[in-house]
Formats: C-alpha cells, sequence, structure tokens
C-alpha cells in the first residue's frame, strides 16, 4: 500500500464565470495560463500543490485532468459534501457522478485499488469525475455563486494525493484519508452520552427531563470510570425546537432560566454536560446578517465579515464559561449556502448569482476560517460538528455528524442514514476527525430489535455513541442492552473496530466483521425498506 504524489496532470483547464472552462496553455515549470488566470501545479513534500492566480474577472472553476484509461467492470466510491443522506455507494463507471473530496476505484478483477483525494482544509470545493479516458478534478473556487476576486493574492486551491493499494478498498480508502488528514483533532477519550432529540424533538422539555436523561445514561455507565456525556440538544432557547437562531446567551425563559446551573446540576448527576446550537442563524438582524435573506424564521450571519466570527467565538466562549464540555455546532453549510447536498440534489453546494460581503476568499476558505474560529473559542471542551462540511472541518473538530439524521419516528431513516454513513464513512475515524453516525433511538414508535442491532454496531466500532431513550419506550431488556452497549462504547469498542464485509454490493452492509468473528444484522422491516421515506 503507497500513499504519494500522483503524476502532474495531461491538461489544466480554466473558468472566469458560470461557462464551461477552457483549456489552458501549458507553459514551462509547471505553469498555466488562460484568459489572464494562471495555475501552477507542483510536486512538494505533501504531494501535488496546485497554485493559482485569477485574472481581472476573478475565478469560479479550475479544472485539472489526468488521461488514465477505465478498466470495465470497476467499481468506484466518492465521499459527500458534508453529511452524506444515505446515497453513499460503490458504483460502476458513470462520467457525471460527481465524487466530492476523493474518488477510490476496486478493480474486482484483480483486487487491486487505486485512489485520489485532496488533503483538508483545501482552499476550493474539490471533486472528481472520472470516464472511459480519464480522471478529472474540479475546484470550485468561487466565492458563494459568484467568481472569486483576490487580486493579487494566490490561491491555494487543493494539494491533490495519490494511492495504489492491494490490501482491499476498506484497508485503502483507510490509508488515504490518513494521508489526507495528518492532523487530525481527536478527543481525548471515547465520546458516548446521551441525546435528547429523537424522543422530545426539542419540544415539551425542561431541567428535571435532562436530569432524569442525565441520570439513565450514568446508570447505563453503572460507575464505568469514562464518564458519559448528556447533550441538550434544540429546544432550550426561544423558538426552539425548529433549529431557532440567537441570541444564545440566554435560556427559554421561565424553563431554563440557568444555564450555568444546569451545566452544573447534569456534572452533579455524575454526566458531562453538553449543549447544541446553531452559531450562524440569528432571530433579529443584526450588522453581521446577510442583507434582505431570511431564512427559517431568522437571519443567517455572513461568515466572511469579522463581526460574525467574532459573535460565533463569544457563544462558544460562553458556553464554556457556563460549564458544558461538549458544543454540538449544526446547520452552518445549510445557512452559508441556503440548501442540503441531499442524495440526487445539485452537483455543487453553491447556486450561481449570490456572494458574501467579502469576494476576495473563496467559499472553502471562508468555511476554515468559520471552524477555526469556532475551534480557537472552545478552550477544552469537545467540538462536534453537524452539518459540516467534513474534509474542510477536519483538525478543526474532534467529532464529525457523518450522515444526515436518524430517527426516534420510523426505523427507515435509521437504517437508510445510520448504517449507511457508518459503512462508508468509518475508514474517517480518527483519521479525520472521530465519527458520528448519530443517535440510536429508544422510542415507542420504533422496533426496538432493529435499534439494538444498530445500538451494538455502533459500540463495537467505537465511533461515537448517543442514546436517546424515551422513558416510555424503557424494558428491563431495552435497559440491559443500552447498559452493555454505552459500558463497551467507553471502553472504545470491540479491538479493530468493524468492518462491513459486503460494502461493495450493497449501501446497507449486513455483514460485518468484528473481533475475529462474522456479525449478521437484518436492517428490514416486515416488508422490506420503506421505498416512500422523504429522505
Amino acid at each position: 500500500m503507497t500513499a504519494g504524489t500522483p503524476p502532474p496532470p495531461s491538461s489544466v483547464h480554466v473558468a472566469a464565470g458560470d461557462g464551461p472552462p477552457v483549456q489552458a496553455a501549458p507553459l514551462p515549470g509547471g505553469r498555466w495560463a488562460a484568459g489572464g488566470a494562471r495555475v501552477t501545479v507542483e510536486e512538494s513534500a505533501d504531494g501535488l500543490r496546485v497554485r493559482a492566480a485569477a485574472g481581472p474577472a476573478g475565478l469560479s472553476r479550475i479544472v485539472l485532468r489526468w488521461a488514465r484509461r477505465a478498466s470495465p467492470g470497476t467499481l468506484y466510491l466518492g465521499d459527500a459534501w458534508e453529511r452524506s443522506y444515505g446515497d453513499l455507494r460503490w458504483g460502476l463507471l458513470q462520467p457525471e457522478r460527481v465524487m466530492p473530496w476523493y474518488v477510490l476505484a476496486h478493480d474486482p478483477a484483480d483486487g487491486t485499488t487505486w485512489g485520489l483525494g485532496v488533503r483538508v482544509r483545501a482552499g476550493a470545493m474539490c471533486s472528481w469525475t472520472v470516464d472511459e479516458e480519464g480522471v478529472s478534478l474540479w475546484l470550485d473556487v468561487r466565492c458563494g455563486g459568484l467568481p472569486v476576486l483576490p487580486g493579487d493574492r494566490e490561491l491555494a486551491p487543493a494539494t491533490v494525493v495519490s494511492l495504489t493499494s492491494e490490501a482491499g478498498p476498506f484497508a485503502a480508502l483507510g490509508e488515504l484519508c490518513g494521508a489526507l488528514s495528518p492532523d487530525p483533532l481527536l478527543p481525548p477519550g471515547p465520546v458516548v452520552g446521551s441525546n435528547n432529540w429523537y424522543y422530545a424533538y426539542g419540544r415539551g422539555f425542561g431541567p428535571e427531563a435532562v436530569l432524569r436523561d442525565a441520570r439513565t445514561v450514568v446508570a447505563y455507565a453503572d460507575g464505568h470510570p469514562v464518564r458519559p456525556y448528556c447533550v441538550i440538544d434544540d429546544g432550550w432557547t426561544e423558538g426552539g425546537g425548529s433549529a431557532p437562531g440567537g441570541p444564545w446567551d440566554r435560556g427559554l425563559p421561565g424553563v431554563f432560566d440557568d444555564m450555568a446551573g444546569m451545566a452544573e446540576a447534569i456534572a452533579a448527576e455524575g454526566a458531562r454536560p453538553g449543549l447544541w446550537f446553531r452559531p450562524l442563524l440569528s432571530r433579529v438582524p443584526t450588522g453581521v446578517t446577510r442583507p434582505g435573506v431570511e431564512r427559517d424564521g431568522g437571519y443567517p450571519l455572513d461568515p466572511s465579515l469579522p463581526g460574525a466570527l467574532e459573535a460565533v467565538a463569544e457563544d462558544i466562549a460562553r458556553f464554556r464559561a457556563w460549564g458544558f464540555e461538549l458544543i454540538k455546532h449544526d446547520f452552518s453549510t445549510y445557512d452559508v449556502f441556503g440548501r442540503f447536498a441531499v442524495a440526487g440534489g445539485p452537483a455543487e453546494l453553491a447556486a450561481p448569482g449570490w456572494a458574501p460581503a467579502d469576494r476576495n476568499r473563496t467559499s472553502a476558505e471562508i468555511l476554515v476560517d468559520l471552524y477555526r474560529a469556532l475551534a480557537d473559542a472552545a478552550g477544552g471542551a469537545v467540538l462536534i460538528g453537524c452539518n459540516t462540511v467534513g474534509h474542510l472541518a477536519a483538525g478543526l473538530v474532534h467529532v464529525q455528524r457523518t450522515g444526515d439524521d436518524t430517527s426516534g419516528r420510523r426505523w427507515e431513516r435509521t437504517r437508510r442514514m445510520g448504517v449507511n454513513t457508518l459503512a462508508f464513512r468509518l475508514p474517517q475515524h480518527n483519521r479525520l476527525f472521530a465519527l458520528d453516525a448519530d443517535c440510536v433511538p429508544c422510542t415507542p414508535a420504533t422496533d426496538w430489535a432493529l435499534n439494538r442491532r444498530f445500538l451494538d454496531l455502533v459500540a463495537r466500532s467505537g465511533t461515537a455513541l448517543f442514546v436517546s431513550v424515551d422513558p416510555e419506550a424503557r424494558t428491563d431488556a431495552a435497559d440491559r442492552d443500552l447498559s452493555a452497549a454505552v459500558r463497551l462504547a467507553l471502553d472504545g469498542g470491540v479491538p479493530g473496530g468493524v468492518e462491513p464485509l459486503d460494502w461493495l454490493a450493497t449501501s446497507a452492509p449486513r455483514r460485518w466483521r468484528s473481533a475475529g468473528e462474522t456479525v449478521t444484522a437484518d436492517w428490514s422491516e416486515p416488508f422490506g425498506a420503506w421505498p416512500l421515506l422523504d429522505a
């Protein structure tokens, strides 16, 4: 297995606007030029480094192209722009398929795997396409949906790393992720606890319900030396239950009047207090919200403005001062771009025609600066990124929610979202960040026999485990299952974790290697999968 630097591209194309890119003329020294823009591609110790200078009209996209004939029957895998939406899969050649951040190709005929990817915290939104004649890296350097205007500043869109392997596709993807992310920010220990979202959904709960959750998860831990977390999700502020915006300087009046006291009370029960918030939405317009833009009853902040970064950093510092030891920040990708990267959605996150206030930086650079501001303010708190761009947040979040929501209302969402993201993003675990495949619900509306299988797999994997337990669904049997899983997760899972064995053939693997044995999980309800679910 070898990770290294790919050869220089066969050609380079450049676009200043929204039209198709034009071919750049090659110049000596790995340089290319077109329409006033210049692109330099050079080998470095980190990989193949791409630098760019814009012309007078700015710069939208750079396409690096490698000539490479596709082998018949080869299977391809890419990542997702932010969370996955049950859509990660190996598939046959599909030239228009967009594969964000990396591409892995596996030839079942000879067992070889090759891959290409960009190092984390790139300066562009990066994706790959593969066709019969070659591989293309698309570098979206726009600012929002308009060309970036960096002036004389040189951009650093990406550094490209390659890999070849005969060790199998799962091991190859892990090796590639490690090469792309040399400096992950990992939590100090296993991240395990309760989260009230999937039974409360932000409604009708208060301090007593939170403390009940804390007592429950502490009882499940049963004296384990690693203390579990108790996370208060959406619903602790005004407008709760619908992902409201700030200000985040107070709790829901008459219910959560003393958030510092709330954190102290959770800690007194033996759990570590955690808190959810939506950093880039305000219920009132301010000097750092985007003029004329409304979203979900609030006003999105413009993270290209220094004042917006100062505001979110102040929120994080306030939560730390209240005593919260884990902070989950959510919705930032949606609040920047105005849409989720759902399955079957647009090939790019940014719609054309708009831009943040500061057009000197690319969208990717603005997002990295946002994540860095949050991380710098966190002090010793564990940060969970949800609806964050994982390859840009790697090294700036401890834990990444890698899939869309599971569900305490329909099992199908947990099967579709949770199982898929655990299988296909598991090689990122402890290489880019600690992976969170989302909560395991225990609710009256969902089948515990199915949830229990997901619970067991997550606990074995050593990834983050959060349980969302409705008191109405607790039974002696469920409590025994939950306690065993929580304690196993607090141990760090089973040695070697888990590995999907049939992931080349399905989007929801059923066969897993775990501690030297094969574990089989049937995810289907009696009627099969629910095809009509709004994913």
